[in-house]
């Protein structure tokens, strides 16, 4: 619940970010400057994604042509696609923001942080924790007769029993 808060409040920060840096640049640069900057910026934003989003698919087709699973290219695909609104937007904030999300270097360590946050927990969520290996295996859940994960129990394969793995034995 509290990253849901923090989010939120990160996405009502940009715009608030942008109002107040397009007002203290209105007061240094002419209406008609600030218009073609913010303009000029969406403008070769928008190239940047476009050129982005074609080396993307054809990574995409490439993967997809040999039979692998195209993971990140789709997740750098849904990254250029905000990158893409955020450049519509106007406001020299949301341009920075989509030029991260835009450059391959940068958005390397947001797309790690997208499929552990955002990916991984929609697939287990999905599957029942069988994408990651997140399944529960002894027993039936909260009943008190199998092992409990967050204790340090594991199965042992030979028998039936199971074992604390923090204990000396």
């Amino acid at each position: 619940m509290k990253l849901d808060l923090r989010v939120i409040a990160l996405l009502l920060l940009i715009p608030l970010l942008d109002a107040m840096l397009l007002a203290v640049l209105a007061t240094r640069l002419s209406f008609v400057a600030i218009v073609a900057l913010v303009v000029l910026t969406a403008l070769v934003g928008m190239l940047l994604v476009r050129a982005e989003g074609r080396r993307t698919l054809a990574r995409l087709q490439k993967r997809i042509a040999t039979g692998e699973m195209p993971t990140d290219e789709l997740v750098d695909g849904g990254l250029l696609l905000i990158a893409g609104g955020m450049f519509l937007t106007p406001g020299l904030v949301t341009d920075f923001v989509a030029v991260l999300l835009t450059l391959p270097p940068t958005r390397y360590p947001l797309r790690l942080v997208v499929k552990r946050y955002v990916v991984t927990p929609y697939l287990d969520a999905k599957t029942g924790g069988f994408a990651t290996g997140n399944v529960y295996t002894g027993g039936f859940p909260n009943d008190g007769s199998g092992p409990n994960p967050s204790d340090g129990d594991t199965i042992d394969m030979d028998s039936d029993e199971y074992r604390n793995v923090d204990s000396n034995e």
